[in-house]
């Protein structure tokens, strides 16, 4: 199993466009139905890495968590960091442009009702802090 990660988005921009090594925007056609009304934007993103799941960004699970730039106790790899950073100026493109956008990190089969909603403030988590929270609903907000 893999994670999946989807975005939604109240921008009718083709976010296919930023499609890159790292970063895929895809359709979001195997969403579980259970989790689509978790999401709050009309527009649906599949977010693909380059392992072709969501696997490869930064997740953390479990524990505390936090927003925080990588340590070197806790060995990240470059394929990681770099997708990453694009999914975030991919996101804050959007918000800076005055649309909606939230996303949901999760493992495939988890319980839609453990599921945290998180808002996030992107002037408050800089790039290289922003990291992904599994079974979370992240809230963007300029």
């Amino acid at each position: 199993m893999c994670y999946e990660l989807y975005l939604s988005t109240s921008s009718t921009e083709d976010l296919s466009q930023h499609n890159s090594e790292w970063l895929k925007f895809g359709s979001p056609d195997h969403l579980d139905d259970r989790y689509i009304g978790i999401l709050e934007n009309e527009r649906k993103w599949y977010v693909g890495s380059k392992s072709g799941c969501s696997c490869t960004f930064r997740h953390l699970a479990g524990g505390e968590l936090g927003f925080d730039e990588p340590q070197d106790w806790l060995p990240e790899e470059q394929d990681e960091l770099q997708a990453t950073a694009e999914l975030y100026r991919v996101i804050a493109s959007v918000v800076q442009s005055g649309h909606e956008v939230d996303c949901l990190d999760l493992w495939p089969g988890a319980d839609p009702a453990r599921i945290k909603t998180m808002s996030v403030s992107l002037s408050a988590v800089p790039e290289k802090a922003f990291r992904l929270f599994e079974d979370h609903h992240f809230v963007f907000e300029p």
